[in-house]
């Protein structure tokens, strides 16, 4: 199903695994920083596990739920700092070197109209250094947006205050992109070719989801 794309104001992207194919890079990421502060291989195992399940959710929120429910240790803000700075550190190499989609730049000349806007799960001032690192903010003049605010409340926030309009579209990956984006009112495609959701065909088939292999396809 081709996608009017010149009808929206404003177009929303995931990042990992719309954008940049980071998803395994992520999830690389969260084994070795639990190994790394001293994990079993099993205890390192769940929380990779977890962080697959719940695709699109931030980091914080895995970190505290990996401390209380494995580690069986108090979720103090200490603890949580520790696992995030090893995190961001194991992640430094990784995003740098990532592929960028293709057609990005295609996508943005089609809709010069358009209002564009990351919104991830990943942590806001690393998604805005990467960017600008990577010479790729420049596509994104709505804002690059993520954690600590989840998605539902950056949504809402960015309606209320004018910076995303309607029509709009989310482009994502995760069954959290679609719930997100039903939430807040937004037309949502789902990019399959690097997405982590093992039944994303079902899941996709049965909330009636337009999808798309990548932004290529979008073009």
């Amino acid at each position: 199903m081709k996608i009017d794309l010149k009808k929206y104001k404003s177009i929303v992207f995931d990042c990992d695994g719309v954008v940049l194919d980071s998803n395994v890079v992520k999830t690389e990421a969260y084994f070795r920083t639990a190994k790394n502060l001293g994990a079993t291989d099993a205890q390192a195992q769940a929380l990779v596990e977890y962080h697959v399940k719940l695709g699109g959710i931030s980091r914080y929120h895995k970190f505290e739920w990996y401390l209380h429910e494995v580690l069986n240790q108090p979720v103090t803000e200490q603890a949580v700092q520790a696992l995030l700075d090893e995190f961001a550190r194991e992640l430094e190499v990784g995003l740098m070197e990532c592929a960028v989609a293709e057609g990005l730049e295609d996508l943005r000349s089609a809709t010069p109209k358009a209002n564009w806007m990351i919104l991830s799960g990943g942590d806001q001032q690393e998604i805005r250094a990467l960017f600008a690192k990577r010479d790729l903010a420049k596509y994104f003049d709505g804002g690059l947006f993520g954690s600590p605010d989840n998605k539902d409340t950056v949504l809402v926030r960015e309606i209320a205050s004018g910076n995303l309009q309607f029509p709009a579209l989310f482009i994502g990956d995760s069954k959290y992109d679609f719930e997100a984006a039903n939430r807040a009112g937004l037309d949502f495609v789902f990019l399959s070719d690097w997405t982590e959701v093992a039944d994303w065909q079902t899941y996709c088939a049965e909330n009636n989801i337009v999808v798309h292999n990548s932004i290529v396809q979008l073009c």
